[in-house]
């Protein structure tokens, strides 16, 4: 789970487990909700049938509904720079802004029930209004979290972010708004014209409809959908105010480092350190106790495995036979010296007599799982390709056939394709009248002029040829026509392959052609421009599906998501610079082997481990780990065909019992840190326990719960940011009381 990579924000009664793969009875899930007017539900690829006594919505789009949602979202955006720089984790604002928004406008009809524009009917379609524009705002996060400190690293940028701000907004516009216009043309494709025959369910949008649906359906419903936001509210509250608190006694409130409390207890024992010193304790993080909610038991168990591997098997063995070192971190004179060792440095890279030290020697490993098994899964899947290019062709004979007969003339192709088009139209039905579509015209202007805005920012800020920039846009789209397709059968989006396979595609573009500076800043923007394509292209077919489902105009919900976008244009940037004033040690390469860091940005690390492998043919890899990172991408290989080859029909079920390469790719790239992988473990047998012995309670607060811990702790973080520059924080009025080396 790469920064590109969200954790799946729905309802966990319809969470998949094991590899993201769908859940076995996530129709019958579906059916089943427990309201009298879910019971005419029959079909996943139908719009849902209209609530009993619940008016019509005239006009859905209200501003109520966008700023609520742009609320929501922004917490949302700055929530998950926060929990990517951590982890690389990220989650969707959907099912979040679903939940509250319902709460929020609720409360307003209740206590201004006569004001205009704030005390008018609320609706589900106006829900699904305040969802799209949360998505909007709440988007954009994955380059703050990955590419983009990668290329400060790198040096690839000035020596400071804000003195790039101008050139930080104008590649987020880019991959807004070009993501944006590229992906309307998608919704018929997807949700239209192949779901049924794929079997597409979006597990997420689906779960999101369904949620906003039963909370206003009259009776049951809505009490069920007011408790959801009273659970959310509360552990929302309780995450944000112990992530603000406990970092003024880190050591007591918040990281438990139980084996250097037995270091002290029993007299300085070096063993209990060295424990400590290879990252095993307990750290007491709501959000990723939320994210064990979600992510469900394989995934948990295959992140705690590999830490378990990396960092208390393999990690010990190298250092013992001197193919990896740790350095001395424990100050002179004082009972640390000696017995406080970091094995997470990445210092010294390339100079004459270095050895790696172990969190260097698994970076390899980690990338190499991350790229072949997302790799190996996205061209196993490949044939969507396929079946776009064909849409396209026979969309695009329907117009010249249509303009063909107008003027009394024919011709055998078109009309052919045309046909075969019209034949496939009728898959699903569509809701939404032409009127309600978003206009050709504009998605087609609006693609081609970001897609000119794009070349022109490459030429003009980042000495970048236009015809690379075109190349990259290009490149989002077919990813994102990957991406779409794998949430809509996984619910899990291949975005860490598209932004892998961008740069694997550009390392053979540049390399011997530019110098290894130009190549690598070619390499991470190029990266950047396709992943982002992807995600918002993602984004808004996800909340086209929600629509389709809720009968929402299309057209409304581009414009919310539109009208969202803007803002996290300007937010996702100036949490970003703010994070990074805050904490250099993330960007600075002066500072990152800080190690009181309290970010170790896995995915900035893989992105840029990926650039530099690619553009510098003298980097140094040791070749025990070069190795071992080949057996397992062979490894990853052989699982995924054994897995979409052979564990087919009856065998599907044993699919969970396959290991999550993606989760241990992260467990390797994060470092020498249990903290995480320990939590999202409890979280994930919590969440087993619960819904095996609670099912009705867990299915009524399981998501708000995981929700509110998860945002809670996001926003408290850039809270934390800006106390940290204002030296109001615990790093400056603390107390380091129960933290090893002080």
């Amino acid at each position: 789970m790469d920064a590109d990579t969200t954790v799946p924000a729905r309802d966990p009664q319809f969470a998949p487990i094991g590899n993201a793969e769908k859940h076995p009875n996530f129709e019958e899930d579906i059916k089943s909700v427990s309201t009298e007017e879910d019971d005419a539900i029959t079909d996943l690829f139908s719009s849902f049938p209209p609530l009993k006594g619940v008016p019509e919505e005239p006009n859905p789009l209200t501003v109520r509904a966008v700023l609520i949602g742009i609320l929501l979202g922004s917490l949302v955006n700055a929530s998950n720079v926060y929990l990517g720089l951590k982890t690389g984790f990220t989650f969707p604002a959907s099912m979040f802004a679903a939940i509250f928004g319902f709460g929020i406008t609720r409360i307003l009809c209740q206590i201004f029930p006569h004001v205009p524009f704030v005390g008018m009917d609320f609706g589900p379609q106006e829900n699904s209004i305040i969802q799209a524009s949360a998505t909007g705002a709440g988007g954009l996060s994955g380059m703050f979290v990955a590419g983009l400190p990668a290329m400060y690293q790198l040096e690839l940028l000035s020596d400071d972010p804000k003195k790039d701000f101008g050139r930080i907004l104008t590649i987020t516009f880019v991959c807004a708004f070009f993501g944006l216009f590229a992906a309307v043309p998608l919704r018929k494709f997807f949700i239209i014209q192949t779901a049924r025959e794929l079997n597409l369910v979006f597990p997420t949008p689906t779960a999101t409809a369904m949620a906003i649906r039963s909370m206003h359906a009259v009776g049951s419903g809505a009490a069920d959908g007011l408790k959801k936001i009273k659970a959310m509210s509360y552990t929302f509250l309780g995450a944000f105010a112990h992530i603000i608190v406990s970092q003024y006694a880190d050591g007591c409130l918040h990281n438990w480092h139980i084996f250097t409390w037995f270091y002290i207890w029993s007299g300085h024992s070096n063993w209990a350190q060295n424990i400590d010193n290879w990252g095993w304790y307990i750290q007491l993080t709501p959000a990723f106790f939320g994210s064990g909610i979600l992510v469900g038991l394989n995934a948990a168990f295959s992140w705690w495995g590999g830490t378990v591997f990396a960092w208390g098997i393999l990690g010990p063995i190298l250092v013992h036979y001197g193919e990896c070192i740790g350095l001395p971190t424990g100050a002179e004179g004082t009972v640390w010296e000696g017995v406080k060792v970091s094995f997470n440095s990445m210092a010294g890279v390339g100079e004459p007599g270095y050895v790696a030290s172990p969190r260097y020697w698994f970076l390899w490993p980690g990338v190499m799982v991350l790229i072949v098994y997302s790799m190996t899964e996205f061209l196993l899947h490949f044939k969507v390709i396929w079946d776009g290019i064909k849409f396209g062709v026979r969309e695009t004979s329907v117009s010249i056939n249509h303009q063909l007969q107008k003027r009394g003339k024919s011709n055998a192709f078109f009309e052919k394709q045309a046909a075969k088009a019209a034949d496939e139209n009728n898959l699903v039905e569509d809701f939404a009248p032409k009127d309600q579509q978003v206009p050709g015209w504009v998605w087609a202007v609006g693609s081609v002029v970001f897609l000119a805005i794009a070349m022109i920012i490459c030429e003009v800020q980042f000495d970048i040829n236009a015809g690379l920039a075109m190349l990259a846009c290009v490149l989002g789209i077919i990813f994102a026509f990957l991406s779409i397709y794998g949430g809509a059968v996984t619910d899990c989006a291949p975005l860490t392959a598209s932004a892998k396979a961008s740069q694997l595609v550009y390392g053979g573009i540049t390399k011997g052609s530019y110098s290894v500076p130009d190549a690598q800043r070619i390499n991470l923007i190029a990266g950047i421009y396709a992943s982002g394509t992807a995600d918002v292209a993602n984004s808004l077919v996800s909340d086209f599906r929600v629509g389709f489902l809720l009968r929402t105009p299309p057209k409304l919900q581009f414009y919310a998501q539109a009208i969202g976008s803007i803002v996290s244009i300007f937010l996702a940037p100036g949490v970003f610079v703010l994070f990074m004033s805050a904490y250099p040690c993330v960007w600075s390469p002066a500072e990152m082997d800080d190690p009181t860091c309290p970010f170790q940005a896995p995915s900035v690390f893989a992105w840029k481990a990926v650039a530099i492998a690619v553009t510098d043919p003298k980097f140094p890899i040791p070749t025990s780990s070069g190795i071992f990172s080949i057996v397992l991408g062979v490894w990853c290989v052989f699982q995924a065909l054994f897995k979409n080859y052979y564990l087919v029909g009856p065998r599907e079920k044993y699919r969970n019992w396959l290991p999550n390469w993606m989760s241990i790719g992260v467990a390797f790239v994060l470092g020498v840190d249990s903290g995480y992988a320990n939590a999202i473990l409890f979280g994930a047998i919590t969440a087993w326990w619960w819904r095996k012995y609670f099912p009705k309670n867990f299915e009524t607060y399981a998501f708000a719960v995981a929700a509110g811990l998860i945002a809670g702790e996001g926003l408290a973080g850039v809270v934390n940011a800006a106390l940290e520059l204002g030296e109001v924080s615990g790093s400056f009025k603390g107390t380091t009381a129960g933290l090893p080396g002080y």
